[in-house]
């Protein structure tokens, strides 16, 4: 496709430019694409650049293995990383562009994008028609992550309640907050539950965020009531939360952990002389 037809920043025009011209060198690329919110249509003024090629299956371990030199054909970098995703470079250029490169092969890339792209350069056709659909886990694999979240929910509140017990309260605001997390990522499971669960990134379009509304409150001060009364209103979100999808896909609920660490909360509240308003009857309906 002619990339000038898009809208694009001038220096998310060079990128690109030089982004092509790198890929038509270089045999062991087929095709290349354009994806994120320049692809679709809704980019703003704080949309990052994200990338994508298709190498041949015997090129694709050298591509991984050379992609800092393969960047450096774009411009100059000051930031490059993976975070411990082979096939994903994270990008920043001098000239200020930030970004993001997705590596597939020819015989597994619909999972290095999901939705959109709009084709910039394919060699031999590949592109005509392919559908992108993301990374989508098995039922089995998102079971097993759904149940972590519900269990280890009680490990991360034991951290709470013994950094709290002990007065270190940068430590309690620390696992107050991965608390939330937990709360957020099972609110967009129950909305989605096909899906992978990523925190707090593009939730309001991931969930009507109305539905975390009880959460709002839990954000206050760096003081033991009021953290440990936010704490009270992010357990009982987790109990709903987690009861439900415990239920509705049959996973073990852990029962006898809760009621353990409900325990040991409700002693934690009457030091603190606050009121202690939760049950451990199990997964009832919500």
């Amino acid at each position: 496709m002619d990339s000038q037809a898009l809208e694009l920043p001038h220096t998310y025009q060079i990128i690109i430019d030089h982004f092509v011209a790198a890929c038509q060198a270089d045999v062991r690329v087929i095709a290349a694409f354009l994806r994120g919110s320049y692809a679709s249509g809704t980019a703003d003024a704080y949309s990052d650049l994200d990338l994508g090629l298709i190498t041949t299956d015997e090129a694709y371990e050298d591509l991984i293995t050379g992609r800092e030199a393969f960047m450096r054909l774009l411009g100059e970098p000051l930031f490059l990383e993976t975070f411990d995703l082979p096939n994903v470079v994270f990008f920043f250029f001098s000239d200020g562009t930030e970004g993001e490169l997705s590596i597939g092969r020819t015989s597994d890339f619909n999972h290095i994008n999901r939705g959109s792209y709009r084709t910039l350069l394919d060699k031999t056709g590949m592109l005509a028609g392919a559908v992108f659909t993301g990374h989508e886990p098995a039922q089995a694999e998102q079971l097993e992550a759904a149940r972590r979240l519900i269990a280890w929910y009680w490990h991360d509140l034991s951290h709470f309640i013994t950094a709290l017990g002990r007065g270190q309260l940068w430590w309690a605001q620390r696992q107050l907050e991965d608390l939330r997390r937990y709360c957020v990522n099972l609110a967009r499971l129950r909305h989605n539950f096909i899906v992978e669960a990523e925190g707090y990134e593009k939730v309001e379009h991931a969930l009507p965020v109305e539905q975390l509304s009880p959460l709002q409150e839990t954000y206050g001060p760096l003081e033991d009531k009021a953290m440990l009364q936010a704490c009270l209103i992010i357990t009982r979100f987790y109990q709903n939360l987690a009861r439900f999808l415990a239920r509705t896909h049959s996973i073990p609920y852990p029962q006898g952990l809760e009621r353990v660490m409900l325990d040991r909360l409700e002693q934690l509240c009457m030091a603190h002389s606050i009121a202690f308003e939760l049950d451990s009857q199990g997964p009832p309906g919500v």
